[in-house]
């Protein structure tokens, strides 16, 4: 297994690379033959020790997880542990996963917009958001001409022309069950993942939902 540690804004010392490493090749005992494992330690504000993880796996699957203590051994402890729950949740599933030839991966890119550049809608529940969308339509259906747009389509244009955007990800959208999506998500530590759903080929997302259930974003015709 590959292992690299790369230290940001503190000391660098062999026993807390020794220290990550034993605890990362623990590992092993789940999995024979993780390909890679990356770790990031940094500290922020000058107290919090930060441990990031990143492991990837033979068969394209990827482990994530981050933890922040006021000591940087705790934290590696704990990232760990962390990830040793969710290996252990889905061992089954990890190992009978085999990366798909029939399915390409999808370029997919993945932006942060600045929240003061955005005009900031109040939160409403499901019926009062399907309510303000019909009353969009009608509003859309009786605005004047193109040349005489309506206050409101002005206001919205304005606010996305101001729309700054703050980074950009790339990444792939991998071939993926929507079970192995979740599972993926869950591994990663993430609140959503863009994949290309194996049996339909179309780009999909899985997220997590407040009511600690899971969304299924599908894209494609439908009908």
């Amino acid at each position: 297994m590959q292992f690299a540690v790369t230290f940001r804004h503190m000391e660098a010392t062999d026993a807390i690379k020794e220290y990550a490493r034993e605890k990362v090749e623990r590992i092993k005992k789940y999995f024979p033959d993780p390909i890679m494992a990356h770790v990031v330690l940094s500290t922020e504000r000058g107290y919090q020790h930060v441990a990031d993880v990143n492991i990837q796996l033979h068969n394209g699957i990827g482990i994530k997880g981050r933890e922040i203590t006021e000591d940087m051994y705790s934290s590696i402890d704990l990232v760990m542990a962390k990830i040793e729950r969710q290996v252990r949740r889905y061992k089954e599933k990890i190992r009978g996963h085999k990366a798909r030839a029939d399915l390409s991966e999808i370029p997919v890119a993945y932006s942060v917009l600045e929240a003061e550049s955005l005009e900031v809608m109040p939160p409403t529940n499901g019926r009062a958001a399907a309510a303000e969308a019909a009353k969009a339509g009608k509003a859309a259906k009786a605005a004047p001409a193109v040349g005489k747009a309506a206050p409101a389509a002005k206001a919205a244009a304005k606010a996305a022309a101001k729309a700054a955007i703050v980074k950009t990800e790339k990444f792939f959208a991998r071939p993926l069950t929507v079970d192995e999506a979740v599972m993926q998500m869950n591994l990663l530590d993430d609140r959503f993942l863009v994949f290309r759903n194996a049996k339909t080929g179309q780009v999909n997302v899985v997220y997590k939902r407040d009511d600690g259930n899971y969304g299924l974003i599908e894209t494609g015709p439908t009908g």
